[in-house]
């Protein structure tokens, strides 16, 4: 590693986090000359890159900053590079970094840069507002606010596998969520339709998944996480509010999927360029009844598989009298097959922008994994 990576790297952990972009600024002075650093962080929609400090937003598709985000490689325009500030996958923006030489060995230390910046940014995000308040677009609502603050991240990469999600309307969503982790050897994914209004909607969101996370850490299997999540909802609801939930464990050795159907938004599956919905056992939405008992099921994956799970908020979006789930999701999704998983649900929810011609009432989740097959 080139001392100057070291360098950055030794100033991200001592800048204080407010000042993480300011820090690498006066390495990049001092190694290469680089005097014009801006971090550009997409917003919650994915459909702007906003600057941290000064400039304009960037919303043209065919933009160099786009370009190096939507392919997650450098990309110099007249002595002006644009970096991916990627972290495991999750992007959160791009760098742009001027004047730079094209001289390959600068671009990958500037490249490893970008990269240790990301995982700054994620490592210091809790303890300050500044990077929070600057990808927004317009301000959250209260709900929105509680329910972005409650997302692992938008994109996860691994070997074995690739997945992201996304929530709209971005600014206003209510009771929509989705959540994931893995070990390794198990992926865990839920993705919950939630209920209601406001911060009524987030709070009985909240409480499902942090319900769902502590069973999932106290090692209980999918239908006692279930269970112990539908118990949490009635104790406190009395059956008075309820939601729907997908829970899913994903076997990363041999890509055996484990599902409970929580009455839940809808599994699709696309395999060697077919689209195909997969059949699951209808179950009571959590918080209904006192003491649901849950059952697991299993269907194997196959390598290359894709998985997509979209919400009722997706399926009866309606435009001139047609609901998008009945005419158009197919064929979109058909479509989405060269795409990875972050780009695939962001031009899925654009389509039902457009097909609806405006934005949604409803909140809509999307959210997208690829099984890539088991690795050594």
């Amino acid at each position: 590693m080139s001392e100057p990576v070291n360098q950055a790297r030794r100033a991200l952990n001592e800048t204080p986090a407010d000042r993480l972009v300011g820090g690498v600024g006066d390495v990049l002075v001092r190694s290469y000359g680089i005097t014009d650093v801006e971090l550009y962080q997409v917003d919650y929609r994915l459909a702007e890159l906003l600057p941290l400090t000064e400039g304009d937003p960037i919303t043209s598709p065919g933009h160099p900053a786009w370009r190096a985000f939507d392919h997650q490689s450098p990309i110099l325009t007249d002595g002006t590079a644009w970096f991916p500030v990627t972290m495991r996958g999750e992007r959160r923006g791009v760098l742009c970094l001027s004047p730079v030489p094209d001289d390959r060995e600068v671009l990958a230390a500037l490249a490893d840069i970008s990269t240790a910046l990301a995982h700054e940014l994620a490592a210091v995000s809790a303890g300050t507002d500044v990077y929070r308040a600057a990808r927004r677009a317009q301000r959250l609502t209260l709900a929105a606010e509680m329910q972005w603050d409650l997302l692992p991240g938008r994109s996860r990469i691994r070997p074995s596998f690739s997945l992201a999600g996304q929530l709209e309307p971005a600014y206003a969503v209510r009771g929509g969520s989705f959540d994931w982790s893995d070990d390794g050897q198990r992926l865990w994914l839920s993705t919950i339709n939630g209920t209601g209004e406001g911060v009524a909607a987030s709070l009985l969101t909240s409480l499902a998944t942090h319900a769902l996370r502590n069973a999932r850490r106290a090692g209980l299997g999918l239908a006692d996480q279930t269970a112990l999540a539908d118990q949490a909802l009635y104790d406190l609801y009395r059956g008075e509010r309820h939601l729907s939930a997908l829970l899913m464990e994903l076997d990363l050795r041999s890509g055996m999927m484990t599902v409970v159907d929580a009455g839940s938004p809808r599994l699709v599956l696309l395999r060697d360029g077919e689209v195909s919905e997969q059949p699951l056992e209808a179950q009571f939405p959590l918080g209904m009844f006192e003491a649901t008992d849950y059952h697991e099921q299993k269907f194997p994956l196959e390598r290359g598989d894709r998985i997509f799970v979209v919400s009722d908020g997706v399926l009866d979006a309606t435009g001139q009298n047609v609901r998008y789930g009945e005419t158009a999701l197919d064929r979109f999704l058909r479509r989405t097959g060269p795409m990875e998983p972050l780009d695939a649900v962001r031009s899925l929810i654009g389509d039902l922008r457009a097909f609806v011609a405006g934005d949604l009432v409803n909140d809509a989740v999307v959210v997208c994994l690829d099984w890539t097959g088991p690795q050594p």
